[in-house]
């Protein structure tokens, strides 16, 4: 009996390997943290695609339901906590996030390496020579080849890179997870994203994981045929590996001059339920004015007040209360507030940042360039209704984006600072764009992220947000 299902197990292997890596893939980040899981998170799911069981008409449509499905795995596991916000919406995007894991893993079976079939003996005679040597004939496998299994693992660790980039630009993006962002806690070995990006990490884990795979292919190949050549195909990337951690220690070591900004960050914890209706609106006033009282007593004071995103009950600049009670706190401190807020004007309505300096007497603006899709607008509201409807009341009107990389220059004129908001601190793009001077703007030296990550209660979402941010101080 059970010898009769052996078959069919063996049929569902290929389909239990992709669910295998979308889970493995998934251990890498909050709330389990198990950072070694990357470098074999995907060898599951290439070795279902390259070492099926058996035959398949369409391997191609294959490969990419393989993909689907380990996409699908990671992406409903991972952003589990978007259930804290909206369980519809979470279901729904991962049928489309997974669609990149999809075409990946079609790329991965286009380039699988073909073994090449050497004929049998053409007599009997042959057949009894070739096993009185008791040695195969020398083999044509491609596995066996180091610069063959180079090349492959360069092109499917580029063609990884392209998806993550392509999953992060798409209807704005949602770029978060990846691959190089497992490693937010090797310290030592994120250090080279100062040159490359996560990108670079990516590249490299997704390398490794390839060469993983074409190693234990080839020491069966090996064993097989009684063949054995250098595997520089493996030393050259453990080689890579050690090299990127010692830049990393030497890197650290380095530290370059700077300024002590003292900063206070106010977190008032506000449910979210409570956050916009008048009734609690006093209730908010009283608990930042209380805390930020306590920050502001300290000898010297902080430079820099910090209140989260969102944080006042109406728009600062268009509410009459909130704005006088900004206004007064910043009249009888020494030091400036930056704080989240939203902004309108002419009808469209904005996420923004404000820094409060000089007492009040200054004002400057920052509106987030880049919104969250299904957080802060739906792609295509208008053309496809159903998106809305999905999404229900959670995301009741789209925000505008700006359109100004605006820097806030406080009190202390040495100190430009790179308003972030939220999912901003995600991308490393916009934030370089922030850093790198150009004419007449300096670039800034200090970085601030407002979030409100109170939507995910206790989940591991604001855990992921840190573990994709940190990259922002490594690379700028």
């Amino acid at each position: 009996m059970e010898l009769e299902r052996l078959p069919r197990v063996l049929r569902l292997w290929p389909w239990l390997a992709a669910i295998c890596s979308g889970l493995l893939y998934t251990g890498c980040f909050a709330p389990f943290n198990f950072t070694w899981l990357c470098w074999i998170a995907l060898t599951p799911l290439i070795a279902a695609i390259w070492f099926p069981n058996e035959k398949v008409r369409h391997r191609w449509l294959r490969n990419l339901l393989l993909g689907y499905v380990a996409g699908l795995t990671f992406f409903w596991t991972a952003f589990f906590w978007l259930t804290t916000v909206t369980v519809l919406g979470w279901f729904v995007l991962q049928f489309y996030m997974a669609i990149y894991f999809a075409l990946w893993a079609w790329f991965c079976g286009l380039l699988q390496p073909r073994e090449k079939r050497r004929e049998s003996s053409s007599t009997k005679w042959d057949q009894m020579l070739a096993q009185a040597r008791s040695a195969a004939p020398p083999s044509r496998s491609p596995w066996i080849k180091s610069t063959n299994n180079l090349l492959l693992a360069f092109l499917l660790a580029a063609a990884w890179v392209t998806q993550e980039w392509l999953r992060g630009w798409v209807f704005s993006g949602f770029g978060w997870n990846g691959l190089g962002v497992a490693l937010h806690d090797t310290w030592p070995l994120i250090q080279i994203a100062e040159f490359t990006g996560v990108a670079g990490l990516s590249f490299m884990v997704a390398f490794a994981n390839v060469i993983g795979v074409t190693t234990v292919r080839r020491l069966i190949v090996e064993a097989s045929t009684r063949t054995v050549r250098p595997h520089f195909d493996l030393t050259l990337t453990l080689a890579a590996i050690v090299g990127a951690l010692t830049f990393g220690i030497r890197a650290t070591q380095v530290s370059p001059s700077t300024k002590p900004v003292r900063v206070a960050a106010v977190q008032s914890n506000v449910p979210q339920n409570q956050k916009f209706d008048p009734q609690f609106t006093r209730r908010i006033f009283d608990q930042f004015r209380r805390l930020s009282e306590i920050a502001l007593r300290s000898n010297p004071p902080p430079d820099l007040l910090i209140w989260p995103e969102s944080s006042m009950p109406g728009p600062v600049l268009a509410d009459r209360e909130s704005y006088q009670f900004v206004m007064d706190l910043a009249a009888s401190a020494e030091s400036d507030i930056l704080l989240g807020t939203i902004d309108e004007e002419n009808g469209d309505v904005y996420n923004a940042a404000l820094l409060v300096s000089d007492g009040g007497e200054q004002v400057q603006v920052y509106r987030k360039l880049h919104l969250v899709p299904f957080g802060e607008y739906v792609p295509g509201r208008h053309r496809v209704p159903l998106l809305a409807r999905i999404v229900g009341d959670q995301v009741p009107g789209d925000f505008k984006a700006g359109n100004a990389y605006t820097l806030f220059e406080l009190t202390d004129n040495n100190v430009k600072v790179a308003p972030l908001i939220c999912f901003e601190d995600t991308i490393g793009d916009l934030t370089r764009r922030f850093v790198l001077p150009n004419d007449g703007n300096p670039g800034a030296n200090l970085l601030v992220d407002i979030t409100n990550d109170g939507w995910f209660l206790h989940s591991a979402g604001s855990h992921q947000h840190l573990a994709n941010a940190i990259f922002r101080c490594v690379e700028t």
